[in-house]
């Protein structure tokens, strides 16, 4: 379990690290755009209500709540199970949900919505939605699961 605190530490301080350092020594709150890379990446503002591509945005407080809720309890799951994970892989991959689950949390609890700020674009798709290191560290971590997870041992 500690390599997935460990892990979920990583990820929690390279988002909140990364968006301190994009959103107000960057001033990207103020440019609201930087072209970091183009076409490639771009540091776009975006301020996320809902959960992933916005799905139940909204302002409702009850959503915001609920959302923080949420990620706390799956956290507290993944955590619980990664007690009982053999593979080293797998509790970094869950640890990396956890992460970026709290990030994600966290950003709701102190600005009402989550920071996204990452825009990605390449061959010719321009892609219009924004996302942040924390969703990265979700992706990662439940692809690695996915993959790499012990399929028997899914009950903490």
């Amino acid at each position: 379990m500690r390599l997935a605190l460990l892990s979920a530490l990583f990820w929690f301080a390279l988002d909140q690290i990364s968006k301190w350092w994009v959103l107000y020594q960057m001033d990207l709150l103020i440019l609201r755009e930087i072209e970091v890379l183009p076409p490639f990446l771009t540091f776009r503002m975006g301020w996320n209500t809902g959960i992933n591509f916005g799905l139940l945005s909204g302002s409702a407080d009850a959503t915001r709540w609920l959302l923080v809720a949420l990620a706390f309890v799956i956290s507290a799951w993944l955590l619980a199970w990664s007690r009982r994970m053999e593979k080293r892989i797998s509790m970094l991959a869950a640890g990396a949900i956890v992460g970026g689950a709290i990030a994600n949390a966290f950003d709701r609890v102190v600005y009402g919505a989550v920071a996204d700020f990452l825009n990605a674009t390449c061959c010719g798709f321009n892609n219009p939605y924004a996302f942040n290191p924390a969703d990265i560290g979700i992706f990662l971590g439940a692809f690695g699961l996915l993959i790499f997870a012990d399929d028997r041992k899914i009950t903490p």
